[in-house]
Order: structure tokens, then sequence, then C-alpha cells
């Protein structure tokens, strides 16, 4: 038997705003640093032992794994993976979503933020939230580096390092990722065989660690959250 726990990061300062964040980096509210320190409490709580950890390379992914690992008082070295970015709102990067939904109607909104395969129309890459001005993103191959992506895209790097990195790795340990609401709905959408309808209704709350409970055959036994007061709907568990 084994764990999985996935956490979307606390609130971030662009959560708090409301605007579309994408791969810009942005860092905790402080009440973004509560959820993370209440996630760590529950998982003590919980009372597992996380043999892999592992992130986005996003300061709010890194910073919430790292208050959760001061809580556990685990200081083991954390593993940061691009793949498991936010996805990439293209031209919507920065914009609120009230007003773009003011001025492009809440309907339209809605499909970019919840479809499977719509994308945005890409960001131009002179601008300042663009990820090839972003210092993090230096090292990753410019091939790689999107302009936009819809959920369709996010899942596909997600699941490909999911399957290359860390599948086998539940086999024989415990694993806790902290990413964000895209890569951690992507995860879901393949572990729980989410359709695309059923993938466009699932919210991730912020700072609530989702546990996920495995057999020898890593089949899912148990799945639910931690902190069942903000639990949202697993639709299938």
């Amino acid at each position: 038997m084994s764990y999985l726990i996935l956490v979307r990061h606390g609130q971030s300062t662009w959560n708090l705003e409301n605007r579309f964040t994408g791969w810009v980096d942005v860092g905790l509210t402080e009440n973004g640093k509560l959820e993370a320190k209440k996630a760590g409490d529950l998982i003590k709580r919980a009372n597992i032992q996380i043999t892999y950890y592992y992130s986005s390379l996003q300061k709010r992914a890194n910073h919430t794994l790292k208050i959760i690992q001061e809580t556990l008082n685990d200081r083991k070295n954390f593993v940061r993976a691009w793949e498991l970015n936010e996805r990439h709102y293209g031209e919507l990067t920065g914009l609120n979503k009230i007003e773009m939904g003011e001025k492009l109607g809440k309907e339209k909104v809605y499909q970019f933020r919840r479809s499977w395969d719509l994308r945005p129309s890409p960001l131009s890459k002179t601008s300042e939230f663009h990820p090839a001005n972003i210092d993090i993103y230096k090292d990753i191959p410019i091939e790689k580096v999107p302009d936009t992506e819809s959920l369709k895209d996010t899942y596909k790097r997600v699941i490909n390092y999911f399957e290359l990195e860390l599948k086998d790795k539940i086999k024989n340990g415990n694993i806790l990722i902290s990413a964000h609401g895209n890569s951690v709905r992507a995860l879901c959408k393949y572990l729980f065989k989410l359709d695309v309808i059923q993938i466009s209704k699932l919210e991730i709350p912020t700072g609530n660690p989702l546990l996920i409970n495995f057999d020898k055959n890593q089949k899912i036994i148990t799945c639910k959250y931690l902190d069942q007061d903000r639990a949202k709907d697993l639709l299938v568990y």
C-alpha cells in the first residue's frame, strides 16, 4: 500500500487579484502561507511519511512545499520539474477574470478556463509575462516553452512526466506533489479516468491535500481531501 498526495499551492497574489496567472512566477499571500501550513499539519496528523517530493518550477508551488516540509520537520531535497507547471493562458495572462468575462462574455471565459482543447490566442514573445522572458525558465528547451496551452496540452506534458518519472516510484514509496490547479486536474483526469465533461467540472481547492491510497497493483483504494471543510467533489470517488 502506498500514497500519492496532490496539493495545489496556497493562495497566490494573483489568485487574490483574480488574474490569469499561468506561467507568471508570483508568490503566496499570507493566507496562502497559512493554507500551506495547515496542509502540512493535516499530513502530519495523518502520520504519512513522504519518500519523494516533487514540485513545478514556480515559486508559489515551491514555497507551499517548503512550508509543508518545515511543518513535517522533513528537509529532504525535492525535484522541481517544469512539466508540472500551471497551464499557460496565452494572451489572457495577467488579465482579470471578471473584467474579461464582462468583455468577452462569461461563457467564453468559462470555455477558456474549463474546456479540454480550446487554447487562448498566443501570448506575444515580447510580453514581460512570456516564459521566454522569465529567468526561471531559461534552462527549458526553447521549443518546449509554450505561448499558450489548452488543458489537453497541459495533460500531455504532466502525464508524460508522471509515467516516466513517478509511476514506478509509487510502488515502493509515498509521493507528495505540490503543483497547480490545472496540473493537478490533469493528474486527476488520468488517475480517476475522467472524461472531458467530468474534467470540465472538477475544481481543485488551494492548499488542501488530496490523499490517494493505492494497493500493490497501483489500483486506487480510497481518495479523500484531508480538509473536509474545504473539500471539492471528486466526481467519481
